[in-house]
């Protein structure tokens, strides 16, 4: 019987050993994963590049579109709010069960993220602010962006309106956006959002002073809570200005 049993042994142990091996090699090839969140009057589809270019380097990126905006235009209504768009990607994340994201946003959506932060920070690894907004409890879009008033903005029965984009564009492009979002006061409650690792990203023109730029504020915010500020060459979308150097920096974050 004994050289049964050391055969059985030997069997159980190379069985186990393949067992936890493979269990190891899942959890190494663990692929990051990123939420992007986009800015006023634009889309997911804004970040199809960078999604690509991330995702050709073993990552998983998801770029929802908030309600009203790109694909989602149909369901535009100037009584989409702030909070409207802080749960669109508050139910992307709990919908599609991810955790540990790396949950970046953009321009405006600096208000969305960190909405939803305040919501719900334990899926959340890091968060990166993409020369976006960054609100302290209370404050607004509007208050961010134009110190209160909406001199220069050009708005039309509750939208802000993209004046760049001519009657006749064709998709993909920027929509009338709901003004309410941004004058929807941002609620923040929730101490364990100002736990989470936090950067700031400023991005700024070649041969521009970072000093000037239109997010300075916002960087010198990021400074005051001693968050990293990290500088990439590029105008406000770099996305589309830079989007191999956006994509590698927020590859970046996946090594931390």
């Amino acid at each position: 019987m004994r050289p049964i049993r050391i055969l059985f042994f030997a069997f159980t142990l190379t069985v186990c050993s393949a067992f936890f091996q493979e269990l190891y090699a899942q959890k190494s090839e663990t692929k990051p994963v990123f939420v992007i969140v986009h800015g006023t009057w634009g889309g997911g589809w804004a970040f199809k590049e960078v999604d690509s270019l991330m995702t050709s380097k073993k990552a998983t990126v998801y770029r929802p579109t908030l309600t009203g905006q790109g694909e989602r235009v149909h369901l535009a209504s100037n009584t989409v709010g702030l909070d409207t768009h802080i749960m669109d990607i508050v139910n992307t994340i709990l919908f599609e069960d991810l955790h540990n994201i790396i949950l970046v946003g953009h321009s405006y959506g600096g208000m969305v993220v960190t909405g939803v932060a305040d919501k719900i920070p334990e899926r959340i690894s890091q968060l990166v602010y993409l020369d976006a907004a960054v609100p302290e409890n209370g404050e607004n879009g509007l208050s961010i962006f134009t110190s209160g008033s909406l001199e220069g903005l050009k708005v039309d029965e509750g939208f802000l309106i993209p004046q760049w984009v001519g009657e006749d564009a064709n998709p993909p492009m920027d929509v009338p956006h709901s003004l309410k979002t941004w004058t929807d006061k941002i609620v923040l409650k929730n101490p364990d959002r100002l736990k989470l690792s936090t950067t700031f990203i400023l991005t700024v023109e070649k041969d521009k002073d970072p000093k000037k730029d239109g997010f300075a504020s916002q960087a010198k915010r990021a400074k005051d809570k001693n968050w990293p500020v990290l500088l990439l060459t590029a105008d406000h979308n770099a996305q589309w200005s830079a989007p191999k150097e956006l994509s590698e920096m927020l590859l970046g974050f996946a090594q931390k």
